[in-house]
């Protein structure tokens, strides 16, 4: 109860000492770098010094100690140049391209863009000047706080999409739960009403009427059946999409406004698609329910099915207010709504009733503002 209390806090707590102690790591590293760069110059110093005892020095002189430091430098890349232009000495460089000049400048300007130049002097003389770059470690290590941000990069990716799946899992379960238990609740009162159909069909009631209160009986059974569906992987049948289209589009049409106009428009063909019946039949009614109130219950909505070989389309397009581009595909994420009531939750459920329960495909493939918009299903044809 007391973590559930201060979750927010104690993340954010995580975030704060996170950030200061990854920001500590690239400070350190940092300094780190600096100190080993200054180290390396100031060994270039002393092997500039040894250079220049070595070319200053007498025939007789001792030069063990000078020469044991020219030859300790095994990791800093660098050339001398002559005070005519000339190559003096050279290490730890690939020995087959110093004799080409255009190398060897390419060489210097880089190793001038990594490190200041040394002059080897003799009293005010320049005899000549030392170029060297970053040793081998000191590239690697300059590198280090980059790798360190993208791994520190790649870690809050994983967490964030662990955190945003295992809630995304939470909100299905709870949604699952609670669809479940509405068919279960509605499952009592709709036997009452098959019941009751019964005896009204005893008492010489007009048969017109007992027609349609069974028709709105069998349209609750649906619904339980559809409600009881979710949480769980439905199963596919090869149906005819036509005549799940019509009779879903049907129901709807005798019980709109007389203003809003509908048509329909099929080949005159059978086509079978795997279809789960009644998860199939929730998704047009969803659609032609927000193009009736795209319309504000006056207009005209056209469902047309049209074929291509494997492909099947299904668009229902209507004359109401339209939607903006940039908004095509928000639509469908939960909660996005334009009406004042609603959880704006219709869409979003026709998507993954369509996209992962039947492997097609839902987008608005066109809309003008005040014009209408068309919503398009892509299905594939039922392999015989």
């Amino acid at each position: 109860m007391i973590f559930t209390k201060y979750k927010n806090t104690f993340r954010w707590v995580m975030i704060v000492l996170s950030f200061i102690i990854i920001s500590l790591i690239l400070w350190n590293t940092y300094v780190f770098f600096q100190n080993f760069k200054a180290e390396e110059r100031t060994k270039m110093d002393i092997w500039a010094e040894a250079q220049s005892d070595f070319i200053n020095s007498d025939t007789n002189a001792n030069l063990d100690l000078t020469l044991k430091i020219l030859s300790s430098n095994q990791t800093t890349p660098m050339i001398v140049i002559n005070k005519d232009g000339s190559v003096g000495s050279f290490s730890n460089i690939d020995e087959s391209k110093v004799s080409d000049s255009m190398y060897v400048s390419k060489l210097i300007l880089k190793f001038k863009n990594e490190n200041k130049p040394i002059e080897i002097r003799y009293e005010n003389d320049v005899l000549a000047n030392i170029y060297y770059g970053n040793s081998e470690l000191l590239n690697k290590l300059k590198y280090y706080p980059l790798a360190l941000l993208l791994i520190i990069f790649l870690f809050g990716a994983v967490v964030f999409f662990f955190y945003k799946s295992n809630k995304n899992a939470t909100e299905n379960k709870l949604w699952s739960g609670m669809a479940k238990e509405t068919a279960h609740q509605i499952g009592t009162p709709l036997s009452s009403l098959i019941g009751w159909t019964e005896i009204l069909k005893s008492e010489n009631v007009n048969p017109d009427y007992i027609s349609e209160i069974e028709k709105d009986v069998d349209r609750l059974q649906t619904i339980t059946e559809r409600f009881s569906k979710i949480g769980s992987v439905p199963t596919l049948e090869p149906l005819d999409i036509i005549k799940e289209t019509i009779d879903s589009y049907s129901y709807l049409k005798t019980r709109s406004s007389k203003l809003v106009e509908f048509e329909i428009k099929t080949p005159n063909t059978e086509i079978l698609v795997n279809l789960n019946k009644q998860l199939y039949s929730w998704t047009i009614e969803n659609l032609v329910k927000n193009a009736i109130d795209a319309m504000k219950g006056r207009g005209k909505i056209t469902v047309e099915i049209s074929e291509l070989e494997n492909d099947i389309k299904v668009s229902i397009t209507d004359t109401g207010k339209g939607i903006p581009k940039n908004k095509f595909n928000t639509v469908f994420e939960p909660g996005y709504t334009t009406k004042k009531r609603g959880w704006g939750l219709g869409l979003s459920l026709t998507k993954r009733i369509i996209e992962e329960f039947h492997n097609g495909k839902i987008k608005v493939i066109h809309s003008e503002i005040d014009k209408g918009t068309t919503f398009q299903i892509a299905l594939k044809r039922a392999i015989n």
